[in-house]
């Protein structure tokens, strides 16, 4: 279970050809064009409406968490840290609704661990990490851990669909 999406399982859902094309594809990215859509649809064979009704089908699916642009905040001058906190499983649903409400929350993942939630903050300025923490700790009632990165590494990861 994700704290992130309360929508149905992706396994719920038949991939058709189509589909999968579209998923392999835009994991290597999206052209900036005036038509990015038709441009893509070019590629897998299918029109530009259908393309943005396929990628609308699949994440209100599941089967897409997000799609997007990823904009590194720090390079844009904002702050962006890793986040974890000790949420009891009664509790759960509750306190990730209310990290979610958070603008600043990108991505919140359930864990089976200690520490049962994590989730990236990114933010506009630097010092609002700390804030954000903050606000997080005193809506929830629980203590949020910052885990600021020390190295970043770059790892291509793709799922062949």
């Amino acid at each position: 279970m994700t704290a992130e999406s309360t929508r149905s399982a992706p396994s719920d859902v038949d991939l058709d050809g189509p589909d999968r094309a579209l998923v392999n594809l835009l994991q290597g990215g999206f052209p900036l064009s005036e038509r990015p859509f038709a441009e893509v649809g070019w590629e897998v064979g299918l029109g530009e409406d259908e393309v943005i009704a396929r990628l609308a089908r699949l994440l209100d699916a599941g089967v897409l968490s997000r799609f997007g642009p990823m904009y590194n905040a720090e390079k844009l001058g904002g702050g962006l840290t890793l986040a974890a906190m000790r949420v009891p499983a009664d509790d759960f649903e509750r306190v990730a609704r209310q990290v979610n409400a958070f603008p600043e929350v990108a991505h919140n993942y359930a864990r089976d661990d200690d520490f049962n939630m994590w989730f990236v903050l990114a933010t506009e300025e630097p010092g609002r990490v700390a804030r954000a923490i903050a606000e997080i700790e005193e809506a929830t009632g629980i203590e949020v851990f910052d885990m600021p990165k020390i190295e970043e590494f770059f790892v291509g990861l793709r799922f062949e669909a």
